[in-house]
């Protein structure tokens, strides 16, 4: 017999979402599993038409952003907003106004550079918001890595067809390749999902920063030999390398070197 949908319980009709938890989740030093229902979202507006980055700087700060002005080094004229929240309506209600008034306004916004994404967890984690919150703002607003690197990437559905213990293989040899950079300051990440978000229907965004970038570009190179670049992305970029011009003072708690 066929369901009606429109008189079936929530159960009859939409079997797989009964219980669901879209928590992200950890797992604590004992082995105790972990959850949090928080992330950040981050969004990075890209603009051209802007030979100063002073006047952005000013009116960021004067509004309270969470976030960061860049220089666009590979536009004379170019710029970028980075801003981040737990709330998404954050991009809607004050973001959108801050860039449809002056000195924004001005600009040409590029909407195909635009990125969108949020932080995720692995599942073994076991400081979850360090890892989702407060490790990434950290990241993203600390004046000692004022060079940064953005772009998108796509895995091929190759990859979502292996087991996941040869998923976590790989995933291992590329996040070690990260922490090792990490680990001599060279190179810091921040990881987002933004499955659905994302015009050109990207997986991922990377973020790269430092104190200098010649570390970000070798990172990149270091990357191309892994197996996830080299087999099972379909598109990588396009890179928007700047360097921060102004980023937020937040008063965040003290890093957690045990998070991962």
């Amino acid at each position: 017999m066929a369901l009606n949908v429109a008189t079936a319980s929530p159960a009859e009709a939409e079997p797989h979402a009964v219980g669901l938890d879209l928590a992200e989740r950890g797992k604590a030093a004992d082995g105790a599993p972990l959850r949090l229902d928080r992330r950040l979202f981050v969004q990075l507006l890209v603009f051209d038409g802007c030979p100063d980055v002073a006047p952005l700087a000013r009116a960021a700060a004067e509004a309270g952003l969470h976030g960061v002005v860049y220089e666009d080094l590979n536009n004379p004229r170019g710029a970028a907003l980075l801003t981040f929240s737990e709330d998404p309506a954050y991009f809607a209600e004050t973001v959108r106004p801050l860039v449809n008034d002056a000195p924004f306004r001005d600009l040409r916004h590029l909407p195909e550079r635009t990125l969108l994404g949020r932080t995720y967890s692995i599942g073994y984690e076991k400081n979850l918001e360090e890892i989702v919150l407060y490790g990434p703002m950290r990241r993203m607003t600390n004046p000692a890595w004022p060079w940064a690197v953005w772009y998108p990437l796509r895995r091929s559905g190759a990859f979502e067809q292996l087991s996941a213990e040869e998923q976590r293989t790989i995933l291992m040899e590329h996040g070690g390749i990260g922490r090792a950079y990490g680990r001599g300051d060279h190179a810091h990440d921040i990881r987002l999902a933004c499955h659905g978000l994302d015009t050109f229907d990207n997986d991922f965004i990377a973020g790269l920063l430092g104190r200098e970038l010649f570390p970000l570009s070798h990172v990149v190179q270091r990357m191309r030999k892994t197996q996830q670049t080299s087999r099972y992305l379909t598109s990588l970029g396009p890179f928007f390398v700047g360097r921060a011009r102004w980023q937020a003072a937040l008063d965040l708690p003290l890093a957690d070197p045990d998070a991962h």
